[in-house]
């Protein structure tokens, strides 16, 4: 029951902060307000059902150093996106024509900050978290990635390939972040940083969600291994392969950590007689 009490109230408060953020689309002062808005929302909401549902404080969103831990998962995600643009830009896939837009720059922070807190709450706030208490890391790792991949074939320029390497290079990869670390900030850094570099300074197709209009006016070209074609660079070999390893360091952090939840077994038996009364 309390699955469905902290899903659903993320997933209204996120409804609510995205609809608000659609209503301003085209105005990027309202985009970054609304858009942090809506992420304040979220962290607020999540930590109010959690300690409604389970009568704990909600340490893997505790307020303690939460800066520290966000600004951790942005470099994080930051780097690896420019790493991704770097590989695809040494082979010819990424051209700068020009300097961009700082205003819809600032636009996109705020719609990446939204995008960022709502969908790390939803899928490894609540459903990895839970899913993993009573099937263990390694099946609920599997299962909410792949969920994660699938939603993004709703949009508009999805392709199956698309939503299977954001399974692998995101939907695993952030949950083994959150297993490593055990706090929801770092994933979230991590998550907007990935998304912001994308959107808000290479200016690149985000997920098969069209152009963006960011810091440097840019395009992608040359076969869909490379750059990823409409879906944009994270249909990209460069981009599994990079959320591939960082997979494998977040997942060897959370086994040396002692962070590693295994497969629940049933412990008892039934008895196999029964005792009659007179």
């Amino acid at each position: 029951m309390r699955f469905v009490k902290q899903f659903l109230a993320v997933t209204v408060a996120a409804l609510v902060g995205w609809q608000s953020v659609a209503a301003v689309e085209g105005s990027f002062f309202l985009t970054l307000v609304i858009g942090a808005a809506t992420a304040v929302l979220g962290v607020v909401v999540y930590r109010w059902v959690v300690r409604r549902t389970e009568r704990r404080e909600p340490t893997e969103l505790g307020l303690d150093g939460w800066g520290r831990k966000l600004g951790r998962g942005t470099l994080i995600g930051f780097a690896m996106f420019a790493a991704v643009i770097a590989n695809i830009a040494f082979l010819g896939g990424y051209h700068v024509e020009a300097w961009g837009s700082p205003t819809g720059a600032l636009g996109l922070l705020g719609f990446m900050a939204a995008a960022a807190v709502t969908e790390e709450l939803i899928f490894r706030g609540v459903l990895f978290r839970i899913i993993e208490e009573r099937t263990g890391t390694w099946i609920a790792l599997a299962l909410t990635g792949v969920v994660f991949g699938a939603i993004h074939l709703m949009n508009p320029h999805a392709t199956v390939w698309g939503a299977t390497a954001i399974a692998i290079e995101a939907g695993f990869m952030l949950a083994a972040c959150y297993a490593a670390t055990r706090n929801l900030w770092v994933p979230i850094g991590l998550h907007f940083g990935w998304n912001f570099a994308a959107g808000g300074i290479f200016s690149v197709v985000v997920s098969g969600n069209g152009e963006s209009k960011g810091l440097i006016e840019a395009s992608t070209t040359g076969p869909v291994a490379l750059s990823g074609g409409d879906f944009g660079p994270e249909g990209s070999l460069y981009a599994v392969l990079a959320g591939v390893v960082l997979t494998a360091v977040f997942l060897w952090l959370a086994k040396r950590r002692g962070h590693i939840i295994p497969r629940r077994h049933r412990t008892a038996q039934a008895p196999a007689t029964a005792t009659v009364t007179q």
